[in-house]
Parts: structure tokens; sequence; C-alpha cells
């Protein structure tokens, strides 16, 4: 089994691009879902999420106040850092039992769809890791108009990333999405030939590792 992690700054295209490696046959473990369900209503994580940050977080129908939380975080490094160090230990324990499950199941290629990769996991845990990249000016248009996010609140979401720049050069394949929808496609495309291309090998040589 291929084990790769797909990452990318926000509203670089990342989700189009996991939807296509899902539609051509990949195991796609996502993140920002897993994350949702650990603070489903009820959970235990919810629990510690408001007992850090306030039970006014919690809204009447018992869902956590996202926005509210992010709009919070990203102003204050140290509540971002107690945030992450609630929520991110409970993802990776969900997602080794999700990989535990493909591995059994024979699935060839499993995706990590992670956002904060390299700003909270280990990129060196993954046999490739694709990157999903575009141009800030480009990314903060797409938050603006496409999210309808504050200005204000789409530059301190790009700024709470690391710059991409550092990224690409730790990453095995950089898709670059500045273009329309499909030259993305041919692009993801392209990246998605070569993890077969890593798979192949990996299946040929179950002990040997894919990267050259």
């Amino acid at each position: 089994m291929l084990n790769v992690a797909l990452t990318g700054n926000i509203a670089a295209g990342k989700s189009a691009v996991a939807a296509l490696f899902r539609e051509w046959g990949a195991t796609i473990l996502d993140a920002d879902r897993m994350v949702r369900e650990l603070q489903a209503p009820g959970s235990p994580v919810l629990a510690e999420i408001a007992a850090r940050f306030g039970a006014d977080l919690i809204l009447p129908d018992g869902e956590l106040d996202r926005p509210a939380l992010r709009a919070f975080v990203l102003r204050n490094d140290a509540a971002l850092a107690a945030l992450n160090a609630i929520v991110h230990p409970r993802v990776a324990e969900r997602r080794e039992a999700l990989m535990a499950e493909a591995r059994a199941r024979g699935d060839r290629i499993v995706v990590n769809d992670i956002p904060l990769l390299f700003e909270a996991a280990d990129p060196s845990a993954f046999d490739a890791v694709v990157l999903v990249d575009a141009p800030p000016a480009l990314r903060r248009r797409r938050l603006v108009e496409q999210r309808r996010l504050d200005p204000a609140e789409a530059d301190r979401m790009i700024a709470a990333q690391m710059p991409s720049e550092e990224k690409r050069e730790r990453s095995t394949f950089v898709i670059d999405n500045a273009g329309d929808r499909a030259e993305l496609e041919r692009r993801a495309r392209a990246v998605w030939r070569g993890l077969e291309q890593l798979a192949a090998r990996r299946a040929a040589a179950p002990g040997a590792p894919p990267r050259d």
C-alpha cells in the first residue's frame, strides 16, 4: 500500500485534487472530516474545547461554533497551540485506525488529505507528499470572492500557514493551480500517474521505499 500525504495552503485547490484522486481510485482519508467527527456534539474533544476556550463556543444545538473559534485562535498563537494539542493527537489516532483498515482491505493508494501537514504533522511518515499550490494573491481572492470571507480574515488565515515556498522544497510532487479546471485536472492526472508508478514499485518490492 502506498501511503501518500496531500496538502496545500488554504484556497490552493487541495480539495479539488482530492476529489479527482478519489475518482481515479484512491482511498481518501480527510483530516478535516476527522476533526468534525471528533468535535461532534457530546464528544470528549468538544468537552475539552469548551473547558479550555469557554462554553459559549457551543451553539444551542450542541455544535461547535467553528467560525468563532477560528477567529479567536487566529489572533492568539497560544490559543492556537492549545487547540492543536487537543485535536491533533486524536486525529493522528483516528488516521492510524483508518490506515489499518485500508491495509487490511488491500487498498493500493491511500491519500491522506492533511491541510497542516508541514505545520502539525510529520511529512517523512509518508511514502510521498503531494502539494497543491497557487499564488497568495489568487488564494486571497478565492477566499474573499468564493468563500465570502472578510479580507482581513482571509489575510490572517493565509498568514497562519507556512509559506508554500518552503513546502515545495520538501514535497515529492507539486501541482500548480493558477489556471482553470481543465489545467488543474491535467496536472493532477500527471501526478496520479506518478503515484501509480510508485504504488507498482511498492507492490513489486514490499520492503523497499518507493521514492527515488
